[in-house]
């Protein structure tokens, strides 16, 4: 395992091509290998922080309850009927115990503790095996603010409950707090990876925001964004939302910018301010990215002047953001600091970043929602907490002279929060891309 994270913690060091993809199989190698040291590394003090003794996940063949798919080994698609976890702190040894109520092994991470020819009934063995630890606290996957933390099903609950003895029932307790420290927090390894799957996806923003995919006055909206899924797939990766690509151009109505709908197919013409939003998901990891290009007039060098000096307000606008992060503040708070600043700044803003990692709309502390720029009931109240990831997206409105109208810069960056300062992944459009 370790040889294997020093060669690739290399490769991604020596800054082979962005664009290169990892074939099937050394995908799966590095996914067995780093689920593995995250086993080892992350959670001994998840489950101290949390005071889980017992954390129990359970979850059926094509009804994976979503923490224990990103427990499941690279090559399992999904869990095999219905698979067990058992992850407890042993008294006795001081150590972290990782048991599958499962006929089989859940790869190397996981050991079968269950022979059904001896105890036929499968809920029955887990409440044995859970007993035997002696817990005060089990924690299991039920949550009312993170449906990455919901896995458990009704049925499921039920039979669990009625297997285990009364005496413990009443030490059963949501693992939430568990289960979305386990999904948001990166390990260094990942990290080094992560900038490679983000350099990758920006490689694929770049040449679709060129020449290369876009003549003006042919390609419309639509066709660009079948070309990323395309380019996408062809790579033998896959996009986790439809790409979405929209304009604004002077002496045109601006789209309300109402998330719940999108504008029509347009032509991409000379002179329009083009948006894109992409993302991949590549070695379990996801991107989410937002760009815009202009596209020279003919006799135009440069953008309009004023759209330059309004996406440097965006820019501005994830400054205050991301000065703003701080280990304990929760989304809420960092929400209201952000805006009180920007407006104090004299911008519009509107900030909805997510949490990002094993998931794109991710488990973590929420930033606001487009229609909810007064705070985020529920995963809004979550802390921040270091060693996280986050799409820092937001816009900014700004009037623009030239066209003598409102225009939106929609950004959209993946970061890192190491708990003191924020970077981003792999960089951020520091200014508007241009296509002559």
């Amino acid at each position: 395992m370790k040889s294997f994270l020093l060669i690739f913690v290399t490769f991604v060091a020596i800054g082979t091509s962005q664009a290169q993809v990892l074939g099937l199989k050394d995908q799966a190698a590095w996914r067995d290998s780093i689920l593995e040291r995250r086993l080892t590394v992350l959670l001994p003090d998840l489950m101290e922080r949390a005071s889980i003794d017992v954390w129990v996940i359970i979850g059926a063949e094509y009804n994976e309850d979503p923490v224990l798919r990103t427990m499941l080994p690279a090559t399992w698609l999904s869990a095999r009927r219905t698979t067990m976890l058992v992850i407890a702190r042993n008294r006795v040894s001081g150590g972290i115990d990782r048991l599958a109520v499962a006929r089989y092994d859940v790869g190397r991470s996981f050991k079968s503790a269950w022979n059904p020819d001896s105890e036929p009934d499968q809920f029955k063995r887990l409440a044995q095996i859970v007993s035997s630890y002696q817990p005060d606290r089990i924690g299991i996957n039920t949550s009312l603010n993170f449906d990455h933390a919901n896995g458990l099903t009704h049925t499921e609950h039920a039979r669990f409950m009625d297997a285990l003895p009364s005496r413990l029932r009443r030490n059963v307790v949501s693992a939430e707090a568990l289960a979305v420290g386990w999904l948001e927090t990166r390990i260094p390894e990942e990290m080094a990876m992560y900038t490679h799957v983000n350099e990758t996806a920006h490689a694929i923003i770049e040449r679709g925001l060129s020449r290369e995919a876009i003549t003006p006055g042919v390609t419309t909206t639509t066709e660009l964004q079948w070309w990323f899924r395309e380019t996408v797939r062809g790579m033998g990766l896959d996009v986790w939302f439809h790409p979405s690509v929209s304009v604004q151009r002077g002496g045109a109505p601006e789209h309300a910018g109402d998330f719940s709908t999108k504008p029509g197919e347009e032509v991409i013409r000379a002179g329009d301010l083009v948006h894109l939003d992409f993302g991949i998901q590549y070695l379990g990891l996801h991107t989410d990215t937002q760009r815009m290009v202009y596209i020279l007039k003919e006799g135009e060098t440069e953008p309009p002047k004023g759209l330059m000096a309004a996406f440097e307000k965006g820019n501005r606008l994830q400054d205050i953001l991301t000065g703003n992060f701080a280990s304990g503040r929760t989304g809420n708070d960092v929400l209201k600091r952000s805006r009180t600043q920007a407006i104090a700044e004299g911008l519009r803003p509107s900030i909805y970043t997510h949490p990002i990692g094993l998931h794109g709309h991710a488990a973590g502390a929420t930033i606001g929602m487009w229609d909810k720029q007064d705070g985020v009931p529920g995963d809004g109240d979550y802390p921040l907490y270091p060693d996280a990831c986050w799409s820092i997206e937001l816009n900014v409105t700004e009037f623009v002279p030239e066209w003598d109208k409102d225009v939106r810069i929609m950004l959209e960056e993946d970061a890192f929060f190491d708990g003191r300062t924020v970077r981003y992944i792999a960089g951020r459009q520091d200014s508007l891309y241009v296509i002559r």
